[in-house]
């Protein structure tokens, strides 16, 4: 009596925290995760918007605007000077007719630099404004990869979230058949109680995917310069999954040479210090100043004819510091090339090291996506609803099947991770060859 009790008793408890469990999806965990009133926002739509409204991307090039204008001015002569003046006017009258030598003057002067000086000084203007156009292309590539990484990942979270609601509805049906054969005497309560605590494990792992997925869409909100306290979309569920076959890394390796923006920005700005220093060999010689004048005088009081005046001058500055000054700046504009040569050299083996190790995790990770999907998950699927089919006739002990269905779990959680990390390391890839990665002919290019 006190043992039939005490089993009745169990059942009613056991029955009230199932029925709990069951009613908790129906209420905050499923509203964190509602994107049924927001846009799907596709990866095309996401690079469009970004390449018109990104911020970062718009203030690059106004950069280069703003350079561009610089060689037409470097290239231009300073601006002549007009001189007005009366000399020689006597200060005791001030009359202009008082001396011979008094006259009101008008000169013009201009200054040359040296042949070569103004030439050098647009060439290096001209190469920063296309190492600055690089730039740009450099900007647009790395946020072109921020925002593919970043849609990916969304993907990725929105699969788990969908994989995880899956193995709840799995995890229930398996507490139902736990509850059904414990009611008739056939099952053991901790049965029951094992299937629902790892339903509430899942539940915890939904309400972090969801907090997850709002972090990242407030990220790629920002890169699209959209609202970011409340960022309103999803990602498609159903997106082209298939995974493209690329160059051999040989191949990627010389596509980037010739293609890599921020590697063509360098090598502008290395020509554009070499200018520079070159100029600074031309400061040795001196520039020159022409300079014309017309002077006017006025007839003497008692009508006797006074000629105008015209001077001509040539003036130059005579470089005789050069020890404090000429020399100092060319050993600045040398260190200057010498620093902008080093810093080729790193960006490139930083490039080549981006791509050898973009190549080993997208060709590694395509390779575990196609096991996972082909192998490992069908295989997880046939033993999980064998597990459930032989527990459900008492051949299989209830914990294979729990371990079965979180395996199972488990594998499908992995595949959508490894699909996302390939996608990535993908975007990555471009990014750091800096042009298509692809194989000749192929159809993805």
């Amino acid at each position: 009596m006190n043992t039939t009790y005490k089993k009745t008793r169990h059942l009613q408890l056991a029955g009230i925290f199932f029925c709990i469990f069951f009613s908790l999806p129906q209420t905050g965990w499923a509203a964190l995760t509602n994107d049924d009133n927001c846009d799907e926002l596709t990866l095309e739509q996401a690079m469009e918007t970004a390449m018109e409204k990104n911020p970062g991307l718009a203030a690059i090039r106004a950069r280069y605007d703003a350079l561009a204008t610089v060689p037409e001015q470097q290239s231009a002569l300073p601006d002549p000077v007009l001189s007005l003046g009366a000399l020689n006017l006597p200060t005791d009258s001030f009359d202009l007719d008082q001396e011979n030598m008094t006259q009101i003057q008008i000169g013009l002067t201009q200054k040359f630099p040296f042949p070569g000086k103004l030439a050098l000084k647009e060439e290096s203007s001209s190469l920063e404004a296309e190492a600055a156009l690089g730039l740009v292309d450099e900007v647009q590539l790395n946020l072109v990869k921020n925002i593919k990484k970043t849609w990916w990942d969304i993907f990725y979270l929105q699969k788990s979230r969908d994989v995880i609601l899956s193995n709840q509805d799995l995890l229930r049906a398996t507490v139902a058949a736990a509850r059904t054969k414990y009611e008739v005497g056939k099952g053991l309560q901790q049965d029951v109680l094992l299937a629902q605590v790892e339903l509430t494990k899942l539940m915890d792992r939904e309400m972090s995917v969801a907090i997850a997925i709002e972090q990242k869409k407030a990220t790629l909100a920002a890169l699209l310069d959209l609202e970011v306290t409340a960022p309103c979309f999803s990602v498609p569920d159903v997106v082209t999954v298939d995974l493209p076959e690329i160059a051999p890394l040989a191949d990627l390796h010389n596509r980037s040479q010739s293609n890599r923006p921020g590697l063509l920005s360098l090598k502008k700005k290395t020509e554009a210090a070499n200018s520079r220093m070159e100029l600074a060999r031309k400061d040795y010689y001196p520039d020159f100043t022409v300079g014309a004048a017309y002077g006017y005088r006025q007839d003497t009081a008692d009508g006797q004819k006074r000629s105008d005046l015209a001077t001509i001058k040539l003036s130059m500055n005579i470089p005789i510091w050069t020890g404090a000054k000429q020399d100092n700046a060319l050993a600045q504009r040398t260190s200057e090339s010498f620093a902008a040569q080093h810093k080729v050299r790193a960006y490139l083996n930083t490039m080549q090291a981006a791509i050898t190790s973009g190549y080993s995790a997208y060709t590694n990770t395509a390779a575990q996506t196609t096991l996972y999907r082909t192998s490992l998950i069908p295989q997880a699927e046939q033993t999980a609803a064998a597990m459930l089919k032989g527990y459900q006739v008492n051949k299989v002990d209830f914990l294979n099947v729990v371990r079965a269905q979180l395996a199972l779990y488990n594998y499908k959680i992995t595949y959508w991770h490894h699909l996302s990390s390939a996608f990535k390391a993908l975007a990555g890839l471009e990014a750091a060859t800096g042009s298509s990665i692809y194989k000749e002919n192929n159809i993805n290019e």
